[in-house]
């Protein structure tokens, strides 16, 4: 057994030693050390960046087995196409807008049509481009690679050229076997995967958002002209003292709204923003960065939690410097206490409803509510505004604070919430001397969507507006006036806005496009501005 052992080894080593068995050991070394230049050029250097209309593209090229493509799209996720086969994946990266560019956009909407004509020839160009760069890098890679290793010109040489051959041969590969009807049947991930059931018609909406690109320079306009409203508007005039604070709610991760919360918070001269909740649309962690342009108003940011926002998001939201999240708890604000708890129901898909959602007495909103109010009873502090995202948590709140704040519904609504019961006590009778002051009346403002309701709010043939209000609280902390503010959904022209007194009958807003302000006409304008 041992000479039979012996005698292969024998065998082996002759086998090695003659010249061809050396010869092919040599080039395999080379193969191998040119595969991995070309691998490790690939991963470090083929990529670029290029400009696809607004945004700055980012291009990578990898090794890989099925090819394809990859296309993400913070923070909706991404799309997977089988768009070719060969060893080689093709990855774009559409995470962030030239500034620039977007502005040239705004400024020329006739430039919106000639960006998605040559939005294809961009990324032809980009594609070829780093095509070329990937050849290049994995050949140099190679190159220096081998001279590290060989110190032999001749299998420096041949390691360069097996490295364009592999990569030319892969790049062509790719190149022969393009699928470009593979586009219109991607694989979602992410957000997207969600993508008919948020937005409806996909090709319906393509369609609007095509006659929307038409007039979006009309709405930026309108935005920048909301402030010139409030000169028509002479039922209330804040002091110095005022203390100004716009309600948003609902913003369902529509990108535009911050744009129009900037105009206002500058323009209105606003001292906080309060937000009551849904602030997003599914409650992932890729949304987590939509949240991050609180940060950039300048001012308080008050935020409450809502159905379609997870714990994740609202410790994104607490993460931004400016921004205080109240879950039942309370913060006191230019002098202002505000009291606040998260919508209790984590329900963003709604097309089923919640297990409790035919028995009222188990509500988890109504005993979210009842938490808040007890809280607010037995701080010690009397607080001015309570804050909750769906209606349905106020009405325990009825008699502890003078005003709730809430979204949800999409739907401006204000109302009067009914007087609480008195606390029947039978063991002690009232004096007959004693004063028994009335309940407080507490006031609830429901907000619309300061988003326009998202995505959603494309479903329908009218755009949902977007709407907010400023509210106007004097020296003693009450709520004297507040301005609701509305513009129309993507694409239109219309801005409205109507200012009304607390307590007093105001007439609707005009819809007359000839009326640009909703004011009754016949009333004398005023010259106070809405800041200090």
């Amino acid at each position: 057994m041992n000479e039979t052992i012996s005698r292969a080894r024998a065998a082996v080593v002759r086998t090695w030693q003659r010249p061809w068995a050396r010869r092919l050991s040599v080039w395999a070394a080379v193969l191998a050390v040119s595969l991995t230049g070309v691998v490790v050029g690939t991963m470090l250097f083929a990529q670029s960046e290029i400009a696809v209309g607004p945004f700055r593209a980012d291009m990578s090229i990898s090794p890989s087995v099925e090819g394809g493509t990859e296309v993400d799209i913070p923070p909706l996720g991404s799309l997977h196409l089988d768009s070719h086969d060969g060893p080689i994946h093709l990855k774009v990266n559409l995470g962030s807008l030239d500034q620039e560019r977007t502005e040239a956009l705004i400024d020329d909407p006739t430039a919106i049509s000639a960006a998605g004509q040559s939005a294809v020839d961009d990324v032809t160009k980009g594609v070829l481009q780093l095509g070329l760069r990937a050849l290049g890098a994995a050949i140099v890679c190679a190159l220096i690679l081998s001279a590290l290793i060989f110190r032999n010109i001749r299998r420096v040489a041949a390691a360069g050229v097996l490295a364009l051959v592999v990569t030319g041969g892969s790049l062509g590969l790719a190149a022969g076997t393009i699928r470009p009807d593979a586009i219109s049947e991607p694989r979602y991930e992410g957000l997207l995967v969600n993508a008919p059931a948020v937005v409806g018609d996909a090709r319906r909406i393509a369609d609007n958002y095509g006659r929307y690109a038409d007039q979006l320079q009309q709405l930026v306009s309108n935005v920048s002209r909301i402030y010139t409203t409030v000169s028509a508007l002479p039922v209330f005039e804040p002091a110095t003292n005022t203390t100004r604070i716009l309600h948003v709610s609902d913003l369902h991760l529509n990108p535009s709204s911050w744009g129009v919360i900037r105009t206002v918070v500058k323009q209105w001269d606003i001292d906080a923003v309060v937000d009551t909740g849904d602030i997003v649309d599914w409650g992932s962690s890729a949304e987590t960065s939509y949240v991050s342009s609180i940060g950039q108003l300048g001012v308080p940011y008050i935020y409450v939690r809502g159905n379609h926002d997870s714990m994740a998001i609202q410790e994104a939201v607490a993460r931004q410097k400016n921004a205080t999240v109240l879950d039942d708890t309370t913060v006191t604000i230019n002098g202002l206490t505000f009291a606040g708890i998260g919508d209790p129901e984590f329900t963003p898909d709604k097309s089923e409803p919640p297990p409790d959602a035919g028995d009222p007495a188990v509500s988890p909103l109504l005993t979210s509510g009842e938490r808040l109010a007890a809280t607010i009873r037995g701080g010690g502090t009397k607080v001015d505004v309570a804050l909750v995202h769906d209606p349905a948590m106020a009405p325990p709140l009825s008699g502890a604070v003078p005003l709730v704040l809430a979204g949800h519904t999409h739907k401006r609504e204000v109302s009067v919430l009914a007087a609480p019961s008195p606390a029947a006590s039978p063991s002690v009778a009232p004096s007959p001397s004693a004063v028994v002051e009335p309940p407080q009346e507490t006031r609830l403002l429901v907000e619309g969507s300061s988003g326009g309701a998202g995505l959603r709010g494309l479903e329908k043939e009218a755009p949902t507006p977007l709407m907010m209000s400023v509210l106007y609280f004097d020296e003693t902390h009450a709520l004297k006036a507040y301005d609701d503010i509305q513009l129309g959904g993507t694409g239109e022209q219309n801005v409205t806005m109507q200012r009304k007194l607390v307590g007093v009958d105001e007439p609707e807003p005009t819809t007359d496009p000839s009326v640009f302000n909703g004011v009754t006409p016949g009333v004398n304008p005023s010259s106070a501005p809405p800041g200090r």
